[in-house]
């Protein structure tokens, strides 16, 4: 991976938020706002099409892009490459990594993160999930619902991911049909209403995100749709509720080592403030007992800060701390305050799907912040059937079931209840490929 950032060019490097240069204030208020479904039903695309005609990407940029992508043998992918920068995502034409774009909207500075569709790559759409304030789920017009889509809003429920706007996209290939598009917004409502979400007063966009249809601009061809463009819709969303008042918690997302700045971790910071010169503590560290250090810079969006808070996405560069110290998965503690890494905890645990049955031994993988670790059930406290019907130490889970389970990670892992911090008490839980339950945290013993 090393080898890999120094070789990538610099603009690579400020697509990651993470090279450092221009020192500027922050005008407007911060969102992250996530594109995610299935793969192949234009995320990226359509978010290539709302920076080029938003303005914040030149023509001349875009056809260099073209002709790379005729290169690749994937023309009509220039939108795509705005954001696919990685050479095998190019060649693939699928998004692989979490990229990252900044726009200026007359209410807020959003960080659009674009996430991956292909369930290969379902890690880093947790991670783009658990970053984001808002979220626009991304549904193709004449392929519908498809198993990604219903993957992706339970796994924005389980993080904590409370607006969403539906973008039905690729309305050209259904000849830009009413009843097709309202098709789609009665089979996704159902998914959505499945999954916790109330879809009444939830935006239902039709689009087009190649030829721009009501991406920036209203479209010509839908006049029986009368709601917000996806550039409005971003300025609809409520502003997020910033928890400053919590410790500062910063899972990290991934640590990079550029050439003349040194370690560079980058990641969202979920609760708290970040200053420059404050103490911190990174657990659980390679060491597995906190590596500690100084936070010497924090830059977002290549603006150096004198501090940071809840809700930004930046990079830092803390001072003792190199990058064999620490990795993805770690989390950023104020010194004073740390988080704990537990030895076991108590969950209330909601099984999405599951083939079989789960019983106590059970070991998935637990994706939790920007963690993974596996897990192992080892006790089922209770559980409430679908039914309402209650029973204390099952003999096993099934799909429908919310049960009260006892959890021991196989590995260090750092985990607050729902009381302590909510932002960092959710987690997936999944298996063989698929989502199969997800969860919060109640109760933590610590690790001594």
């Amino acid at each position: 991976m090393q080898k890999r950032i120094k070789a990538q060019s610099l603009n690579t490097l400020k697509n990651k938020s993470v090279y450092l240069t221009i020192k500027m204030a922050k005008t407007k208020p911060t969102i992250n706002i996530a594109f995610v479904g299935h793969v192949d039903h234009g995320k990226s695309t359509t978010i290539g099409r709302l920076m080029f005609d938003a303005g914040a990407i030149p023509q001349q940029e875009l056809d260099k892009l073209k002709v790379i992508a005729k290169e690749h043998g994937k023309a009509g992918f220039e939108f795509a490459y705005i954001m696919d920068k990685f050479k095998e995502e190019r060649e693939r034409g699928v998004t692989i990594d979490l990229s990252y774009q900044k726009l200026i909207t007359n209410k807020y500075e959003v960080t659009i993160i674009d996430a991956p569709g292909h369930k290969d790559f379902i890690k880093n759409m947790i991670t783009g999930a658990s970053q984001s304030d808002a979220a626009f789920l991304t549904v193709a017009a004449a392929e519908g619902v498809q198993p990604q889509t219903k993957e992706h809003a339970w796994l924005l429920r389980t993080m904590g991911v409370k607006q969403i706007a539906v973008l039905v996209n690729k309305m050209d290939t259904v000849q830009w049909k009413e009843d097709a598009y309202k098709k789609v917004v009665a089979d996704v409502s159902v998914i959505l209403k499945q999954a916790g979400y109330k879809t009444d007063t939830m935006a239902f966009i039709p689009a087009a995100g190649y030829l721009g249809d009501n991406v920036v601009n209203k479209s010509n061809n839908m006049p029986w749709y009368k709601g917000p463009t996806v550039r409005e819709q971003l300025d609809l969303f409520e502003p997020p509720n910033k928890p400053t008042s919590l410790p500062l918690r910063m899972p990290l997302q991934d640590v990079y080592e550029i050439t003349g700045i040194g370690t560079v971790p980058v990641g969202k910071i979920e609760t708290g403030v970040m200053k420059v010169g404050q103490k911190v503590v990174i657990l659980p560290g390679r060491s597995g007992t906190g590596i500690n250090g100084e936070v010497k810079t924090i830059e977002m969006h290549h603006e150096q800060m004198p501090q940071a808070e809840a809700g930004d996405n930046v990079g830092i560069n803390i001072r003792g701390v190199g990058k064999k110290d620490i990795a993805r998965g770690d989390v950023v503690c104020d010194a004073s305050q740390p988080a704990s890494i537990v030895q076991e905890f108590i969950a209330q645990v909601a099984i999405i799907s599951h083939p079989t049955v789960i019983a106590k031994g059970y070991t998935p993988v637990f994706h939790i912040h920007t963690a993974q670790v596996p897990c192992q059930f080892v006790e089922l406290i209770e559980k409430q059937s679908p039914d309402g019907t209650k029973a204390s130490n099952p003999d096993f889970l099934k799909n429908g079931d919310l049960a009260k389970v006892r959890i021991r990670p196989i590995g260090n892992l750092v985990l607050e209840t729902q009381a302590t911090n909510p932002n960092m008490s959710r987690f997936a839980v999944r298996d063989a490929g698929a989502t199969v339950a997800a969860g919060v945290c109640l109760e933590i013993t610590s690790k001594k």
